[in-house]
Protein backbone atom coordinates (compact mmCIF):
# COMPACT_ATOMS: atom_id res chain seq x y z
CA UNK A 1 0.00 0.00 0.00
CA UNK A 2 1.15 3.68 -0.88
CA UNK A 3 1.65 5.69 2.30
CA UNK A 4 -0.81 8.77 2.12
CA UNK A 5 2.34 11.03 3.36
CA UNK A 6 6.10 10.70 3.06
CA UNK A 7 8.09 8.81 0.52
CA UNK A 8 7.89 5.89 2.09
CA UNK A 9 8.20 2.46 -0.03
CA UNK A 10 5.10 0.78 1.58
CA UNK A 11 2.93 1.36 4.43
CA UNK A 12 1.25 -1.60 6.33
CA UNK A 13 -1.50 -0.96 7.94
CA UNK A 14 -0.44 -1.88 12.11
CA UNK A 15 -2.92 -5.03 12.77
CA UNK A 16 -1.52 -6.63 10.14
CA UNK A 17 2.12 -5.97 11.36
CA UNK A 18 1.87 -6.94 15.10
CA UNK A 19 4.91 -8.04 15.53
CA UNK A 20 7.09 -5.35 14.09
CA UNK A 21 5.28 -3.13 17.13
CA UNK A 22 6.67 -3.49 20.89
CA UNK A 23 4.22 -4.91 22.74
CA UNK A 24 2.60 -2.22 24.19
CA UNK A 25 1.75 -0.89 21.35
CA UNK A 26 0.84 -3.97 19.50
CA UNK A 27 -1.36 -4.41 22.47
CA UNK A 28 -3.44 -0.97 21.81
CA UNK A 29 -3.56 -1.59 17.79
CA UNK A 30 -5.38 -5.24 18.70
CA UNK A 31 -7.81 -3.32 21.55
CA UNK A 32 -8.87 -0.46 19.38
CA UNK A 33 -11.66 1.07 19.57
CA UNK A 34 -11.80 4.23 18.35
CA UNK A 35 -14.28 5.47 15.59
CA UNK A 36 -11.07 5.62 13.24
CA UNK A 37 -10.73 2.02 12.30
CA UNK A 38 -7.49 0.40 13.31
CA UNK A 39 -6.50 -0.06 9.86
CA UNK A 40 -6.15 3.76 9.00
CA UNK A 41 -3.40 3.00 11.39
CA UNK A 42 0.04 2.50 9.44
CA UNK A 43 3.34 1.32 10.12
CA UNK A 44 6.21 1.97 7.56
CA UNK A 45 9.54 0.56 8.42
CA UNK A 46 12.20 3.09 8.21
CA UNK A 47 16.25 3.72 8.49
CA UNK A 48 16.89 3.98 12.75
CA UNK A 49 20.53 5.93 11.49
CA UNK A 50 17.92 8.51 9.87
CA UNK A 51 16.01 9.20 12.68
CA UNK A 52 17.76 12.21 12.98
CA UNK A 53 14.81 14.79 12.17
CA UNK A 54 16.99 16.67 9.82
CA UNK A 55 17.99 13.45 8.05
CA UNK A 56 14.74 11.79 8.38
CA UNK A 57 13.00 14.67 6.27
CA UNK A 58 15.87 14.98 3.79
CA UNK A 59 15.35 11.39 3.27
CA UNK A 60 11.79 10.40 3.39
CA UNK A 61 9.81 13.56 2.05
CA UNK A 62 10.33 17.57 3.14
CA UNK A 63 6.80 17.73 3.75
CA UNK A 64 7.09 15.45 6.21
CA UNK A 65 8.33 17.84 8.67
CA UNK A 66 4.94 19.69 8.65
CA UNK A 67 3.13 16.23 9.48
CA UNK A 68 4.74 14.98 12.20
CA UNK A 69 4.46 15.07 15.96
CA UNK A 70 6.43 14.21 18.71
CA UNK A 71 5.25 12.64 22.11
CA UNK A 72 7.35 13.63 24.66
CA UNK A 73 6.88 11.96 28.64
CA UNK A 74 6.55 14.74 31.68
CA UNK A 75 6.48 14.63 35.24
CA UNK A 76 4.19 17.16 37.47
CA UNK A 77 4.25 17.17 40.99
CA UNK A 78 2.89 18.28 43.54
CA UNK A 79 4.61 18.12 46.94
CA UNK A 80 5.42 13.98 47.19
CA UNK A 81 3.06 13.06 44.30
CA UNK A 82 4.20 12.74 41.18
CA UNK A 83 1.99 12.48 37.90
CA UNK A 84 3.28 11.12 34.65
CA UNK A 85 1.65 12.11 30.98
CA UNK A 86 2.59 12.42 27.62
CA UNK A 87 2.43 15.70 25.34
CA UNK A 88 1.71 15.41 21.54
CA UNK A 89 2.51 18.08 19.42
CA UNK A 90 3.88 19.31 16.12
CA UNK A 91 7.56 18.54 15.49
CA UNK A 92 8.16 22.19 14.75
CA UNK A 93 6.67 23.37 18.21
CA UNK A 94 8.19 22.53 21.59
CA UNK A 95 5.49 21.55 24.57
CA UNK A 96 4.82 24.22 27.05
CA UNK A 97 5.71 22.39 30.14
CA UNK A 98 6.11 25.35 32.75
CA UNK A 99 2.67 26.80 32.15
CA UNK A 100 0.06 25.04 30.06
CA UNK A 101 1.42 21.28 31.29
CA UNK A 102 1.92 22.14 34.83
CA UNK A 103 -1.49 23.93 34.95
CA UNK A 104 -2.93 21.22 33.12
CA UNK A 105 -1.81 18.74 35.45
CA UNK A 106 -2.57 21.05 38.84
CA UNK A 107 1.62 20.72 39.29
CA UNK A 108 3.48 22.89 41.61
CA UNK A 109 6.64 21.75 39.28
CA UNK A 110 6.19 20.24 35.71
CA UNK A 111 9.24 19.43 33.69
CA UNK A 112 10.53 16.38 30.75
CA UNK A 113 10.97 12.95 32.64
CA UNK A 114 14.14 11.52 32.55
CA UNK A 115 15.09 9.36 29.81
CA UNK A 116 14.97 6.23 32.24
CA UNK A 117 11.61 6.85 33.51
CA UNK A 118 10.29 7.25 30.24
CA UNK A 119 11.46 4.16 28.70
CA UNK A 120 10.94 2.10 31.72
CA UNK A 121 7.13 3.17 32.21
CA UNK A 122 5.90 2.98 28.67
CA UNK A 123 8.14 -0.10 27.35
CA UNK A 124 9.11 2.20 24.50
CA UNK A 125 12.25 3.42 23.00
CA UNK A 126 14.18 6.68 23.80
CA UNK A 127 13.51 8.40 20.33
CA UNK A 128 10.50 5.91 19.66
CA UNK A 129 8.29 6.63 22.39
CA UNK A 130 4.40 7.19 20.81
CA UNK A 131 0.90 7.83 22.76
CA UNK A 132 -0.22 4.45 21.58
CA UNK A 133 0.14 2.08 24.13
CA UNK A 134 1.07 3.66 27.01
CA UNK A 135 0.09 3.52 30.70
CA UNK A 136 -4.06 3.17 31.12
CA UNK A 137 -3.75 6.29 34.11
CA UNK A 138 -1.50 8.33 31.87
CA UNK A 139 -3.24 11.84 30.70
CA UNK A 140 -2.30 11.97 26.71
CA UNK A 141 -2.08 16.14 26.68
CA UNK A 142 -2.81 16.72 22.65
CA UNK A 143 -2.24 19.99 20.64
CA UNK A 144 -5.41 20.75 18.50
CA UNK A 145 -2.82 21.15 15.71
CA UNK A 146 -2.03 17.73 15.26
CA UNK A 147 -5.82 16.51 15.82
CA UNK A 148 -6.67 18.32 12.64
CA UNK A 149 -4.62 16.83 10.03
CA UNK A 150 -5.40 13.97 8.29
CA UNK A 151 -2.42 12.18 8.50
CA UNK A 152 0.58 12.17 11.35
CA UNK A 153 3.58 10.52 11.61
CA UNK A 154 4.58 9.26 15.01
CA UNK A 155 7.00 7.04 16.60
CA UNK A 156 6.30 3.18 16.46
CA UNK A 157 7.61 2.67 20.35
CA UNK A 158 10.71 2.13 18.60
CA UNK A 159 13.33 3.86 17.05
CA UNK A 160 12.55 1.70 13.52
CA UNK A 161 9.65 2.39 12.10
CA UNK A 162 6.97 5.25 12.43
CA UNK A 163 3.29 5.81 12.76
CA UNK A 164 1.07 7.23 10.39
CA UNK A 165 -2.15 8.10 12.23
CA UNK A 166 -4.99 10.37 10.86
CA UNK A 167 -4.88 13.05 13.57
CA UNK A 168 -8.22 12.30 15.03
CA UNK A 169 -7.63 8.90 16.39
CA UNK A 170 -5.14 10.59 18.95
CA UNK A 171 -8.68 12.42 20.29
CA UNK A 172 -9.88 8.51 20.90
CA UNK A 173 -7.04 7.81 23.12
CA UNK A 174 -7.41 7.03 26.60
CA UNK A 175 -7.22 9.66 28.80
CA UNK A 176 -6.68 11.83 25.88
CA UNK A 177 -7.30 15.93 26.34
CA UNK A 178 -6.84 18.41 23.42
CA UNK A 179 -4.61 21.06 25.09
CA UNK A 180 -5.01 24.80 23.67
CA UNK A 181 -1.69 26.35 23.61
CA UNK A 182 0.30 23.22 24.22
CA UNK A 183 3.08 23.61 21.55
CA UNK A 184 4.59 26.35 21.41
CA UNK A 185 6.80 27.93 18.74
Amino acid sequence: MRAPIGDFDHATPAPECLGDLVGPVADAVRGWRGTVPAERILYVDTDPARADTATFVEHYGKELLDVSANCVVVAGRRGTETTLAACLVLSTTRVDVNNVVRRRLGARKASFAPMDVATGETGMEYGGITPLGLPADWPVLVDPAVAVLPYVLVGSGRRRGKLLVPGKAFTELPNAVLTEGLGAA
